[in-house]
């Protein structure tokens, strides 16, 4: 005969999980999938899985491109900051902005958000960002998983990854393969730090004891942690009218690795990209960052954007026809460098008080 205490009949609540709370963020965020529906598809949430009609989108011969990635560290500072109303825009934006480069329309898109515990106020703020994301982007919510996960995440932490797939007909994709020597780069203005490089950005704000909640040195009408977490910038809508229209070579988002690595991921051998950062104003942000941890112009050039989003490679031919579409679009525009013939690379150089350079300076990147 066991001497046991009869024990409370233990429930899944018990363990920290409330499927009630899931099931009240699922009916709440309907409504938000609902507003990104899109030719293809509803985005009706609550299915095992989201339809996408390929033919209802107007293609006729094409390729899927699919693409994912997360928000980085750039959340510890949202979570700290209590600010859950960029950090989808910052999602959505990693992915598609990886799609278009290659071409791709962004079709629809299926978030992750994974918590110690669910709460449905956050998760709902987070979703209504994917979703505005996905407006921008003119891509569908179709799904997405809402893990509660009790012992994994310490108290009000949570965490991001999106998926996104999309389509380009076979004859539109971008590769590379039209960049030439005699190229124009021109650069699109980023948001400010977009989604790479808060590791180091945390580190600067421990070392200078920077207060995220009080306005910044060099812009007093903004909040410090308001400027660093201005959501990433999403170029779908303005390119892909040029990229349809065959007037691009080559696109390039500039994410980890800044401008040195990320350009030429999209050029053929033979070509060498040369950036001249006298061409274009370093960004008050990027100037107080650099200030922040004397930070030399080439590491800068490697972990920054620099204000630089996205990298349009154009016929010079092109020049013109691309910046007038652009600017109309709302975009800023900076004529940054060259296409050279040479060791596929790029070079990003400026002269003396360049970046608050005492003199001529380069970085080099090859391969």
């Amino acid at each position: 005969m066991s001497n046991k205490t009869p024990q409370k009949p233990l429930t899944y609540a018990d363990a920290g999980v409330s499927i009630a709370a899931g099931n009240a963020l699922v009916k709440a965020i309907g409504p938000l999938a609902r507003s990104t529906a899109r030719p293809g598809a509803n985005a009706e949430l609550g299915g095992f899985g989201g339809f996408f009609d390929l033919k209802a989108a107007g293609y006729d011969d094409p390729l899927l491109v699919a693409a994912n990635d997360g928000v980085g560290t750039k959340l510890r500072l949202a979570i700290e900051a209590g600010k859950h109303d960029g950090v989808g825009i910052d999602l959505v934006a990693m992915c598609v902005n990886d799609l278009v480069v290659q071409g791709a329309e962004p079709l629809f898109f299926l978030d992750y958000y994974a918590t110690g515990k669910l709460d449905n106020d956050v998760a709902a703020a987070v979703v209504a960002s994917i979703a505005d994301g996905c407006r921008q982007a003119g891509c569908a919510l179709i799904g997405g998983e809402t893990a509660e996960m009790p012992g994994m995440y310490s108290a009000g932490d949570y965490d991001l990854a999106g998926f996104c797939v999309g389509a380009v007909d076979r004859a539109k994709v971008l590769t590379g393969n039209r960049v030439e020597p005699g190229d124009v780069i021109l650069g699109l203005a980023s948001s400010g730090v977009h989604s790479n490089g808060f590791s180091l950005v945390r580190r600067l704000i421990e070392v200078n004891g920077w207060k995220l909640d009080q306005a910044a040195p060099f812009d007093q009408a903004r909040l410090l942690g308001g400027l660093l977490l201005e959501p990433t910038r999403i170029y779908v809508k303005c390119l892909l009218p040029l990229v349809r229209a065959g007037r691009i070579a080559a696109l390039a988002h500039i994410t980890g690795g800044g401008l040195l690595e990320n350009i030429p991921r999209v050029l053929p051998g033979g070509a060498h990209a040369v950036v001249d950062a006298d061409l274009w104003p370093l960004p008050k942000l990027f100037a107080f960052l650099q200030d922040g941890g004397a930070i030399e112009p080439a590491e800068l050039s490697r972990t920054f954007n620099c204000g630089i989003g996205m990298v349009a490679i154009v016929h010079e031919d092109e020049v013109e026809a691309v910046t007038a579409a652009l600017t109309a679009m709302g975009e800023t525009l900076h004529r940054i460098g060259r296409i050279e013939a040479g060791e596929k690379g790029c070079t990003v150089q400026g002269n003396a008080g360049t970046w608050s350079a005492s003199e001529a300076w380069s970085a080099v990147h090859r391969g």
